[in-house]
């Protein structure tokens, strides 16, 4: 296509990018949550979204597929940004990753002595390095599921999952332990249309980078 594609996922990221979007002059034709297609017109003919999954997003800007995509930082880190232009940290999908366990677990005393922790994620390069920084001896369970359940089912000792309300441990009767980074999204760009196409990203990129600033002023 010579015009631009975007790639966004469904639900928050979705909805928190449609502001940017617009300050960009961009409207998609369609909401992903009620329409069946895959990639939806924008009321510019040479602007169109593709709708993939989350921990697709990159792969798809960094082979081509899109021209720019929103990833949030914790995917760009499990998965690698390898040739991906990162220029703006959009501030929106803010949430923290966080290792959490059950209700009277002493993970602090678990900690100072050493014990082997069960972990279960799916975010698995992330905890690897953020529990071999601390020095504490794990064994990583990845799963894709509902990270809350493998506590509750004895399969680990704790979690590292993304946390926003925290609503969901505590109805699991989970608490939130130890922080291990704070999460936003960030706006990619392919490298090579960064070249290619610059006359027509670059409106969009400063459009975005504008109106991102002013909100983290206000």
């Amino acid at each position: 296509m010579d015009g631009i594609t975007i790639a966004l996922s469904k639900g928050r990221i979705f909805d928190e990018t449609l502001p940017l979007l617009a300050a960009a002059g961009i409207e998609p034709l369609e909401d992903p949550e009620t329409s069946r297609r895959l990639i939806i017109p924008t009321n510019r003919e040479n602007v169109r979204v593709v709708i993939v999954r989350a921990t697709d997003t990159p792969t798809y800007v960094q082979y081509g597929a899109a021209d720019l995509g929103v990833a949030g930082k914790d995917v760009l880190l499990e998965h690698g940004s390898e040739g991906l232009y990162q220029p703006i940290d959009l501030k929106i999908a803010r949430c923290r990753m966080m290792v959490a366990v059950p209700a009277g677990f002493d993970y602090a005393h678990a900690v100072r002595q050493g014990a082997r922790l069960k972990v279960a994620t799916k975010y698995v390069n992330i905890a690897r390095e953020h529990f071999a920084a601390k020095g504490v001896h794990v064994d990583l369970i990845k799963l894709y599921g509902s990270m809350e359940l493998a506590p509750l089912a004895g399969l680990a000792d704790a979690i590292v999952d993304l946390v926003s309300t925290g609503n969901t441990l505590k109805a699991n009767n989970l608490l939130a332990c130890e922080h291990i980074m704070d999460i936003s999204s960030r706006l990619i760009v392919n490298q090579a249309a960064l070249k290619l196409k610059r006359e027509m990203l670059a409106p969009i990129l400063e459009a975005i980078a504008e109106v991102t600033e002013s909100s983290t002023n206000d």
